[in-house]
Order: structure tokens, then sequence, then C-alpha cells
């Protein structure tokens, strides 16, 4: 286990050793905050319920990025190696930037799970899938990792003009870029398209971000909804509920003292911006309908729309938060897969209309 020390005050001379400081948060074993500000940090995942196996065979090649020195910020790089993976009308590919889930705490691009999910997307949407790391929590507390998606797609648009990346030069269609994330990644895809809508963001002419892919996003707030009081009265299984540890991420990710109403976790808490008259891109969103956040996304999914923002909903009855991390070549993640595709065919014919 790896420890990221804070700044402790200094030993006074002669003076007794100082106790040593209580755990005051235990994430999953894998995160653990001390009294004193320290975080442990464990690399050990073993426990989770990861892929033993990916396939080997998928027809896409990967190289990993930096994408922000400042802070040792890498991506993973997908594209697809079979022949024709860019249509004859589009002889590029579009773009898909993505942030993998995990409570703004836990997980990377590396995780077996996060790489296989972005491996069948490059290969059967087609795309050029950037799958993104980003400062995770308490040592970076939000805004960070949202800071950290503005960054990606600030370097991608100096990769369109600089041209200094093979893969980029050679098959992206910046013209036709897509976000996407799942849970604490979907969370991170709102936010991005709140700063493009208002103009916060700004990528210029050369990067077009044409729709918004929001999987199961990772939304808080200090009112409980029915699904989540639901799930909170039912008693413990042995099933992994990644639910289990959502108010223990948020108090871990968000500012010290901040509730779950803060603009980071509730798009529309009692100081989050009103989004009446931000421009939204097309954005799909999917929901689970074992997710005990299911009534919290579909209240997103309502207000956008009475907002009059271009928002489509996929359901998928009987699924778990998180189904296409867990099983990515389920049966569950091939509609998703479909859904997605089709998603992304309707916003491309729209943008080229």
């Amino acid at each position: 286990m790896s420890t990221i020390p804070s700044s402790p005050a200094s030993a006074v001379s002669g003076s007794a050793p100082a106790p040593p400081p209580d755990m005051v948060e235990d994430c999953m074993g894998i995160v653990q905050l001390l009294s004193d500000g320290t975080v442990r940090r464990s690399l050990d995942y073993s426990h989770l319920p990861m892929l033993r196996h990916v396939p080997s065979d998928l027809p896409v090649q990967w190289k990993d990025v930096v994408y922000d020195t400042g802070n040792g910020l890498r991506l993973r790089m997908y594209r697809p190696t079979t022949a024709g993976r860019a249509e004859k009308k589009h002889p590029k590919l579009p773009v898909l930037v993505y942030f993998h889930g995990g409570g703004f705490c836990i997980g990377s691009f590396e995780w077996p799970n996060f790489h296989a999910g972005a491996l069948r997307l490059a290969g059967e949407l087609p795309a050029l899938v950037l799958s993104a790391d980003y400062r995770l929590a308490p040592e970076h507390r939000l805004p960070a990792a949202h800071r950290d998606a503005e960054t990606v797609l600030s370097w991608l648009r100096d990769q369109a003009a600089a041209g200094t990346d093979a893969w980029l030069a050679e098959c992206a269609d910046f013209g036709r870029v897509f976000v996407c994330g799942d849970s604490a990644g979907g969370n991170m895809v709102h936010h991005v398209a709140a700063r493009l809508g208002s103009g916060a963001l700004a990528l210029g002419d050369r990067v077009r971000v044409v729709g918004c892919v929001i999987l199961w996003p990772y939304f808080g707030g200090v009112e409980r909804t029915a699904a989540e009081a639901e799930a909170e009265a039912m008693a413990p299984s042995s099933e992994f509920d990644p639910g289990k540890n959502f108010d223990q991420m948020w108090r871990l990710a968000l500012p010290d003292g901040a509730t779950r109403d803060h603009p980071a976790a509730n798009p529309f808490g009692p100081e989050s911006a009103p989004l009446d008259d931000v421009r939204f891109p097309p954005v799909l969103v999917a929901n689970a309908g074992r997710d005990r956040m299911r009534d919290r996304v579909a209240e997103y999914v309502a207000r956008l729309r009475a907002m009059g923002k271009p928002v489509e909903l996929a359901e998928f009855e009987g699924q778990g938060q998180g189904f296409f991390v867990f099983a990515p070549f389920g049966d569950a993640s091939d509609e998703l897969v479909r859904v997605v595709r089709q998603f992304m065919c309707t916003c491309t014919a729209t943008s080229h209309g």
C-alpha cells in the first residue's frame, strides 16, 4: 500500500511522540483517509469484480499518451485496425472521449474492465477512443476531475491544430467528437456539456463536440430519492453493490464541508448555476433499472427535456449500476453498444445535414 503524506507539523524536540493518526475513512480497502490528512492508497483491486480475461483477438490497437505533463495525466488511445473501419462518406473516424467511473476516488483506464470496454467501443462503433485518467480524491478533491476533463478536450483541440500525434492526424474526424462517461465519468460529461454550452470551455473551430453519452451518471443530493431510500432499507446481500459506498465517496470527493447538494454533485442543487439558457449538444442518457440512482437519473432527463434540451433516454431494465463495466461483452452491453452506435450515426447525420 502506498502512502501519500500530508504536511504534518514538525515534532517538538524532546516531546513525547505523537499518537498515531486515526483512520477517518476506509473506502473499499483501496483508499484510506487518516485524521492527520494522510491518504493511503492501495493498488490491490483483486477483491473487486474485475475481468480476469480480456479478449486478445479484437481488431484494435492501443497506446498510452500523456495529455497533461504538469499533473502527469495520461489517456489510452484506441483505434480499430480492420479494413474499411471508416465509412466511404466519412473517411475518418469519429472521436469518442471516455471518462471512467469510480466515485471520483478509484479507477483507471488500465483496469481490465475499462480497457475491455474501450476496446469494444473502438472496434464496434467504430471510433477512435480516448480513455482518460484524471486526478482522484481525496488527494485532489472536486472540481479537480472536472478541470481535467476540460484539459483533455483542450489537448485534443491543440492536437487538431498541431497534428503531432500520428494516429489522430491519420484517423480522427475532429468535426465528430463525442464525450462519454460512466458513473462519475457521466457526471464529468454533464459538466463538460454545461461548460461548452455556456461558452466557458472554448474549443475553437477545429474541434466540434456533436454529442454526449452519459451512462448511469453519478449525481447526488441531500434529500434521498425513493430508490435510494429503498436501497438503504434493504438487507445487505453478497452481491457487489457499488452504491453502498456512494455517500462515503462523496465525502471524500467533495470540497471539505460540502454537502451532496454541492454543484459538483447535484446539477439542480440550490447553488447550481441555472441551465435554462445553456445550449447542450444532443445527449444520450443510459439508466439502469436496478441502479439506486435511477430516480435521480430519470429526474435529470425530465428536467433537461423540460428546458428544451435534446435528450434521449435509453432504459435498461433489470440491470445494475455499471453493467457495461462489469460485463462489457454481455447481452445488455450488446444492446448498449447498438444504442450508442445509432445515437452517434444520428448526431453525425444531423451535424452534417
